[in-house]
């Protein structure tokens, strides 16, 4: 089991909320994101304890292959690690974006698409997100709508509370608001089009790039009666949150000791706690802790995890 340095990201509109929720002590300002488990370039995670310490993730899969990511995934993936985890802390609305999917990423940039959840971690009064469109546009309504500043009438907005949920297939239109802190799980991939950034300027008083064009081809324009994902929360089991083609994801609201079979699955997992802490061991009786803010990386050769919480304790875990 690996345990990553996180990967800290001063934003234009970050908060100052991830460094205490994790435990960490730092001078870096407006950290609008942690990146806690990536493979993406330049932005690789690097193994924090154990014998491992200082590796990086894809030193890691490159040694163990299989063995790490699963049989399957690794004939799928290769060496590229194929999940992106992060906190994100939004002290002002992020912009408004889209992601290609997979086919129209791979055209234009020679990358991978972005499917994406949300698990809304905390959420201050009154904290609002958009996802997808409120009503029917066209593209040229789309277009015009950026042009003279009339797009957040166009998207549906809702009110979020801790335990929310909300799934964003590539080509959904979405912006996290002001308040809201969140675990994101994605594809690995940083394509992102920016829609709509609300006139902001930089520190340098320039506005920052939007991608009107390149955002209108790969735009989803149905619309649906709700974009929130619904599911009932129980605890001391799983519940299912999320299942698609790039990872499937499982909430467990722990309460006592509870055990994970991972025997007949092919594939890593990836452990977040949420909130509360307390211990895992694996098959091979492996121990390590885990709090509020961090994130572990299971192997595929692990067959099973044992659990106990000190307390209360949230998790989700994620495969591929």
């Amino acid at each position: 089991m690996y345990k990553f340095k996180p990967i800290l990201k001063s934003m234009l509109w970050g908060g100052e909320k991830i460094l205490p929720y994790k435990g960490i002590i730092s001078e870096q300002k407006q950290v609008g994101e942690s990146w806690e488990i990536s493979g993406v370039k330049d932005n690789e995670s690097v193994v924090d304890g154990g014998a491992d310490t200082g590796m990086t993730l894809p030193q890691l899969i490159a040694r163990d292959g299989a063995k790490l990511l699963g049989k399957a995934n690794y004939e799928r993936f290769g060496e590229e690690f194929p999940l992106l985890i992060k906190f994100i802390d939004a002290r002002q609305d992020l912009s408004i974006q889209v992601h290609p999917n997979d086919e129209q990423a791979w055209e234009r940039h020679q990358s991978k698409g972005k499917t994406e959840m949300w698990y809304v971690v905390d959420a201050d009064p009154g904290s609002r997100l958009r996802s997808g469109f409120s009503k029917q546009v066209t593209p040229e309504e789309y277009e015009a709508s950026i042009a003279d500043n009339t797009i957040t009438d166009l998207l549906a907005e809702y009110d979020i509370h801790a335990g929310d949920l909300f799934f964003l297939p590539a080509g959904r239109i979405h912006s996290i608001g002001a308040g809201a802190f969140i675990a994101e799980i994605q594809q690995t991939s940083n394509i992102t089009y920016r829609i709509y950034d609300f006139n902001r300027v930089d520190a340098n008083g320039n506005p920052r790039e939007l991608h009107t064009e390149q955002s209108k081809a790969v735009i989803d324009y149905n619309v649906l009666p709700n974009y929130r994902t619904h599911y009932e929360a129980a605890d001391d089991k799983c519940v299912e949150l999320v299942s698609c083609p790039y990872f499937t994801t499982s909430l467990y609201k722990l309460t006592k000791e509870h055990t994970i079979d991972l025997a007949t699955l092919d594939s890593f997992v990836i452990v977040i706690c949420t909130e509360g802490e307390g211990t895992i061991t694996d098959c091979c009786g492996e121990t390590m802790s885990i709090r509020q803010g961090e994130s572990i990386l299971v192997p595929a050769t692990v067959t099973k995890l044992d659990i106990v919480p000190n307390g209360k304790m949230t998790i989700l875990t994620s495969r591929v």
